[in-house]
């Protein structure tokens, strides 16, 4: 059984930073694209960021260059590095992993950002 463990969230003062890291467990093969969400009090779930088996990543439009997503493929593991965290950045984080047999995702873990 596939599972993902997010970490690395918390509360941070705004202009500060964090990184995220989510890493699977159990038989996981043919990752294609890894990414995240977030998903903020009274709004959709949106894009973050995603990086592809190859490198290339793209990132949703609020994040404004803040945000660098990277991945280690052999450790089935994809990171963000959040910098310059403002109040808006606060939510649930999701990451996501798609593979030939599907979707898997994260429990979530909470950013905080205070002003």
């Amino acid at each position: 059984q596939v599972q993902l463990a997010e970490s690395g969230g918390g509360l941070v003062q705004s202009g500060g930073s964090l990184r995220l890291s989510c890493v699977a467990s159990g038989s996981i093969a043919d990752i294609n694209t890894m990414g995240w969400y977030r998903q903020i009090p009274g709004k959709q779930r949106e894009l973050v960021a995603a990086i592809t088996s190859d490198g290339r990543a793209n990132y949703g439009d609020s994040v404004n260059g803040r945000l660098t997503i990277t991945r280690d493929n052999a450790k089935n593991t994809v990171y963000l590095q959040m910098n310059s965290l403002k109040p808006e950045d606060t939510a649930v984080y999701y990451c996501y992993f798609r593979t030939q047999m599907g979707d898997y995702w994260g429990q979530g873990t909470q950013v905080t950002v205070s002003s």
